[in-house]
């Protein structure tokens, strides 16, 4: 078993969560919640949790065969044909009753599944006032604003919600677009959405390729390279519009040099372009502080925030932008609009889960977990560094682990799953495995990850080299 540094054991969110891979106990009758409280995680009904069921199960890759995506049930048989039902901090369960301690989830847990405080707020608004009619004012999302850019960067306080990254993406794509910045610059490897304006700024041919022609005027410059900046905007000048990341997530962890967004921000102001620094995954403690620009002291004109927003229970995310940015959304509010967006529904998840992140610590935990888990990533790795492991790189609680082959990153997905783990791929970096925990994983949640880990990496080395 890999050692650890030492530190406190972070407080969990929900009930005792299994063994992986092992049958759940049947679950005792629990006591009525106190009124406003969060469902608790043992009183699902018998039916949907704690037994197998073969025939449910071939029922749900049927429906997804034929109504959802023939590939996405052919990629769920490849993964042993598992169906999620339930979940409740670092853990998923399956139909089966199998736990799985969850590494992955693409950076939405980053306060695990279903924290108390964002289920119970959900509760409370579900039985009040779930969607608004936009008539009125609505007190909800006034006060979920307020709450985020309490957090922001200073400046940064004109809050845009939406339902989705990639729609906050298209948000500022478009607020640039009314200052007329109609030249988009992005970084190679990037990743910003998929809807047509954010795959523009997603520069990939395997995703942009099919739905060519996209955003004209748009170009991709390598990331991390501030020269490879300067000489694109020394040519398209105030008409420019670039979207950054701190930290590329899909791009494979890939960590820019220090300075990097300093200099991006520099020679945004020196060229007069416009700037959307995208943390729909970094931001929200991921990188163990509350945005990723934090240590660089950058002001962008607009900042995308998502993922963690949600507290993951509810899907939303945002657009902010300093007044100056905002002004020709602030002056007409029917500029770019959405029906559902900053209902009060998900802007009871996002008060809730900021408030939380504050009150917790997120970003400190994340930080200090974040910390003892790439050392014990990098202690198990060290073994086949240079041969099947490339480099393990992280920042908080966003890490990755780079192959040498393709190939060794689905044999890890398949050992780790056997073995009651869920990791990411990452889609801009096929020889990338990514791990994004939440922040409430306990000392034994990290050694059983580590020791999953290691049993995988011999295993996988003994059939890939």
């Amino acid at each position: 078993m890999t050692a650890l540094p030492a530190t406190e054991t972070a407080p969990r969110r929900s009930a005792d969560a299994p063994e992986p891979n092992t049958p759940e106990p049947d679950a005792a009758q629990p006591e009525s919640p106190e009124p406003d409280s969060p469902k608790s995680a043992s009183s699902e009904p018998a039916s949907s949790v704690g037994d197998a069921h073969p025939a449910a199960d071939a029922h749900t890759a049927r429906l997804y065969r034929e109504h959802l995506s023939a590939g996405r049930a052919v990629l769920g048989e490849v993964l042993g044909g598992m169906v999620e039902t339930r979940s409740e901090g670092a853990w998923v369960h399956t139909s089966d009753g199998r736990g799985y301690l969850d590494f992955g989830g693409y950076g939405v847990f980053i306060l695990g599944h279903r924290h108390p405080a964002v289920t119970a707020a959900v509760h409370r608004q579900i039985d009040a006032h779930p969607l608004a009619t936009r008539v009125f004012l609505e007190p909800v999302a006034a006060r979920a604003a307020a709450a985020l850019a309490a957090h922001t960067p200073a400046g940064l306080d004109r809050v845009h919600f939406v339902n989705s990254g990639a729609e906050a993406t298209e948000a500022g794509l478009k607020l640039a677009r009314a200052h007329g910045r109609t030249a988009l610059v992005s970084t190679v490897g990037g990743y910003h959405g998929k809807t047509l304006g954010a795959l523009s700024a997603t520069a990939n041919p395997t995703y942009q390729d099919p739905f060519r022609p996209l955003l004209p005027d748009s170009a991709a410059v390598p990331y991390g390279d501030p020269e490879a900046l300067a000489e694109v905007l020394a040519q398209v000048g105030e008409r420019a519009c670039v979207i950054v990341e701190p930290v590329q997530g899909e791009g494979g962890v890939r960590i820019p040099p220090p300075g990097y967004l300093a200099d991006v921000g520099r020679l945004c102001r020196t060229h007069g372009a416009f700037l959307i620094v995208d943390e729909i995954q970094t931001g929200l403690g991921r990188l163990g502080s509350w945005w990723g620009l934090d240590t660089e002291h950058v002001r962008p004109d607009v900042l995308l925030v998502g993922k963690g927003l949600s507290g993951g229970v509810v899907p939303v995310a945002a657009m902010v932008a300093t007044d100056d940015a905002y002004a020709p959304f602030s002056r007409d509010p029917y500029l770019h609009t959405s029906t559902f967006a900053a209902s009060p529904l998900a802007c009871a998840a996002a008060l809730a889960a900021v408030e939380a992140m504050e009150q917790e610590d997120v970003p400190g935990r994340a930080r200090t977990l974040g910390f003892r888990l790439l050392h014990g990533v990098r202690t198990a790795c060290t073994p086949y560094t240079g041969g099947l492991v490339r480099e393990v790189r992280g920042r908080g609680l966003l890490i990755g682990l780079e192959f040498g082959a393709e190939q060794a990153v689905g044999e890890m997905i398949l050992e780790l799953v056997g073995r009651g783990v869920l990791v990411n791929h990452s889609l801009n970096a096929g020889r990338v495995l990514r791990l994004t925990p939440p922040a409430v994983v306990t000392d034994d949640e990290l050694r059983l990850f580590l020791t999953a880990l290691a049993e995988a990496l011999h295993a996988v080395a003994a059939r890939v080299g």
